[in-house]
Order: C-alpha cells, then sequence, then structure tokens
C-alpha cells in the first residue's frame, strides 16, 4: 500500500503546476522601517505590516508573494529593473522619477516626528535645530525645508542604518535628536519605556502612503488598486496597523 501510494504521490506531484518568477508578486520592504512596519532579521522579513498586507494581498489575488529587501537607495532602480513589483509605505514626492510608477490609492497618512531627550528645551521648529546634530535614517528624504537646512550645514545629519541606534545615540546625549515616522518611534518607546526620552511637540510633516508598482507586474494595477481600496475602506488596513503598533507594548511582547 505504501508503494502504491507514493507511485500515485509521484505522479500527482508531476502534475502540479510550479510557480515560476513570472507567477509571483515581489514586493520590496526597505531594511530600515522598523516596525509596526517591518520586522527584519538577516535580511529577511519576519512580521510586520507589510509582511501582513502582503499575505493578505496574496490570498485575495490568488498569487504567490516574496519579499525582497530593498535599500532606499535602490527602491527606483529596483522597480524599473523588475527586481520588486512594488513597494508600499512610499510617496511621490520622495522618487526622483515619480511618475514612473502606477500609485495606489493611499493607504493611510502618517508623519515625520522628533524623539529629543528629556533634559533638553522643547524643540519646537526648525529654527531650535539650527547647529544641532539630528540622527536621520540612511537614503531617506524628509520635507524640503529640512533637506534644504542640511545642504546649507545648519542642521548636520548623522546618517545611522536602524532606528534602535539612533534612539541609543539620543538616549546618551550623542545626538540632539532623531526624526522617524511618528508610529515608527512610538513603537520604540513603548519598548523601552525607561527610556529619557520624549516626543518633540513639533510635526515636521504630515504626508499619505501609498504603494508604487513598477513595470511587469504579474497583475494588473486596476485589480491591485481594487483590492487596496477595499481594505482601506472596510477599515482592515488601519485595523492590521493598530495590530502591529499594540506588538510594541509590553504586554503584548
Amino acid at each position: 500500500m505504501a508503494r502504491h501510494f507514493l507511485v500515485v504521490l509521484c505522479i500527482f506531484v508531476g502534475f502540479v503546476p510550479r510557480l515560476s518568477p513570472a507567477d509571483e508578486l515581489r514586493w520590496g520592504f526597505g531594511p530600515a522601517d522598523g516596525m509596526p512596519y517591518a520586522q527584519v532579521s538577516d535580511h529577511v522579513l519576519l512580521g510586520g505590516f507589510i509582511q501582513r498586507l502582503g499575505e493578505r494581498i496574496s490570498k485575495d489575488l490568488s498569487i504567490q508573494v516574496r519579499f525582497v529587501e530593498t535599500p532606499n537607495k535602490r527602491i527606483e532602480e529596483s522597480l524599473k529593473n523588475g527586481r520588486i513589483h512594488l513597494i508600499c509605505n512610499s510617496n511621490p514626492e520622495w522618487m526622483l522619477d515619480a511618475s514612473a510608477y502606477h500609485w495606489s490609492p493611499p493607504l493611510f497618512e502618517e508623519e515625520d516626528a522628533l524623539l529629543q531627550h528629556r533634559d533638553s528645551p522643547p524643540i519646537n521648529n526648525l529654527g531650535d535645530l539650527r547647529g544641532k546634530v539630528l540622527g536621520t535614517s540612511l537614503g531617506f528624504a524628509y520635507s524640503m525645508p529640512m533637506m534644504e537646512a542640511f545642504a546649507t550645514g545648519a542642521i548636520a545629519r548623522k546618517d545611522v542604518r536602524d532606528l534602535g541606534t539612533r534612539l541609543n545615540l539620543l538616549s546618551h546625549k550623542r545626538l540632539d535628536a532623531v526624526i522617524d515616522m511618528r508610529r515608527a518611534l512610538a513603537f520604540e518607546l513603548a519598548r523601552h519605556p525607561d527610556a529619557p526620552l520624549v516626543f518633540s511637540p513639533w510635526v515636521v510633516e504630515r504626508y499619505p502612503l501609498y504603494c508604487a508598482y513598477g513595470g511587469g507586474l504579474p497583475v494588473a494595477a486596476e485589480r491591485l488598486d481594487a483590492v487596496l481600496r477595499k481594505l482601506h475602506d472596510s477599515g482592515e488596513l488601519d485595523a492590521l496597523l493598530q495590530d502591529e503598533q499594540r506588538r510594541g507594548t509590553p504586554q503584548e511582547r
């Protein structure tokens, strides 16, 4: 019986269609995005909102999704050469050639915020940062006034690859402030409630986040748009994001 089963199994497996690279959706993720967006270890996406969204898209569109680590400086190159088909948590203003890509409906709103040491005077505006060192993410673009201040040297930009290292430097006053997405900063503060860090009252910039699609998308862009719009309108996108945000609190870890 066992031998007959193996023969039948081998015949069955021989008829199972194998997915080719053209049948998979290659989904880029930024190694520096951090939670609640991306949990990354050894260049592999292990969890976070991006993974859960990709898995949901995979189910709804009946397509295999493969997550591909994509540093910020390689996003546009990767979208154009087909290394990845799409990347989310993006915005047209951050792209040099934004018109080259198809942009999804907006997913949700985010904002750039600052963390500072609790012993430091509040940073209320760009002027309060002049002459100071700001911890930034490698390859990230920020608001136009902020980028101009970096270019003129009015504010010293200190690129650090991961948020955890930046916050450690800030805790030891080796940086004057750290800029990042508010949700990512809030996630880390929740994980480290004893850190001597507080939010600045200044909201640097608010913006919507989208998915950018490159060429060679294995599904019609309109189908992908429709699924994302449905998830947004039903509140499921927000629910996924809030679930991942709560993982930063001690009781959820």
